[in-house]
């Protein structure tokens, strides 16, 4: 039996996973592993420590699709209304630009449920605050290195975590209450970000509170807060000449993916998890 191992817990690693349990015959041993402590990537919804009822979501909180992909990509959107995973987005977003044609969705229970939902169909071995940092070839197979415990071994690894963390592995590869208040996300500016990024949490958190109390002022003080740094956000420019996926290694198979090889938003990732799923067709 094939061991597979899938490195990132986001949409195009959850999905690589959830395809390759339907698409592929023989039987596998199936293993999605990433750093933090819950899937979702990009795509997180957390909760307030007072209320599990009370979320919001981080990074995405809706998902635009357009005229090409509604019908490129339909059976994705389709299984996901059908299981109430996603809604039609009814509600005005202030400054949304809406192109003829486009739909907006939402997930009712947070995005990172299209995470969960996915890795639910794959069947496969979850395991969190697994950070890989090495790859090195042992008899044929990948052995892959983690910051904590033994290394395993594994015919064929999918990196789906953001490029950046690719480049920086090691080893062969660099060859229950109702009262419900309400959540409030402030997003800053991508040069707000560049600027701060290396700053401690508690002291951009009290700048970007600052400039909150100029927008609304009297603001009541929350009862939790969480100031989320995305290191890697949005991808700007894609891996080029590289499609969907780039293959660094065809014996044992190795083969990267993600929306950095295509483009940062919900059919970017299901994009490249289908050009993962072509290119391993063949090696399983």
């Amino acid at each position: 039996m094939a061991r597979v191992l899938i490195v990132g817990a986001g949409l195009s690693g959850s999905l690589c996973a959830a395809l390759l349990r339907k698409e592929t015959a023989p039987p596998l041993h199936l293993a999605v592993w990433d750093k933090a402590g819950d899937s979702g990537g990009r795509m997180t919804t957390t909760r307030s420590p007072h209320n599990p009822r009370s979320t919001v979501d981080l990074g995405a909180q809706y998902i635009t699709c357009t005229p090409h992909y509604a019908k490129k990509h339909q059976s994705f959107y389709d299984e996901l209304l059908a299981h109430g995973i996603l809604k039609p987005l009814t509600s005005p977003i202030e400054g949304m630009v809406m192109k003829e044609g486009d739909y907006n969705f939402m997930a009712p229970q947070g995005v990172s449920s299209i995470i969960k939902h996915y890795l639910n169909e794959s069947g496969a071995d979850i395991c969190f605050r697994q950070c890989v940092t090495q790859i090195n070839l042992r008899n044929d197979k990948w052995e892959v290195s983690k910051e904590t415990g033994s290394p395993e071994q594994f015919d064929i690894v999918v990196l789906t975590m953001p490029v950046p963390q690719i480049l920086q592995l090691q080893g062969d590869i660099v060859n229950a209450s109702s009262e419900i208040g309400p959540s409030l996300v402030i997003h800053t500016t991508v040069p707000f970000g560049v600027t701060h990024l290396e700053h401690s949490v508690e002291d951009v958190q009290e700048l970007i509170f600052q400039q909150l109390e100029t927008i609304l002022p009297g603001l009541p003080q929350p009862v939790a807060t969480k100031c989320q740094k995305w290191r890697y956000s949005q991808v700007t420019h894609a891996a080029a000449n590289y499609p969907g996926q780039v293959t660094l290694h065809r014996k044992p198979f190795l083969v990267c993916g993600g929306d950095g090889f295509t483009h940062s938003n919900f059919d970017g990732c299901i994009a490249s998890a289908l050009c993962v799923l072509e290119a391993l067709k063949n090696h399983i």
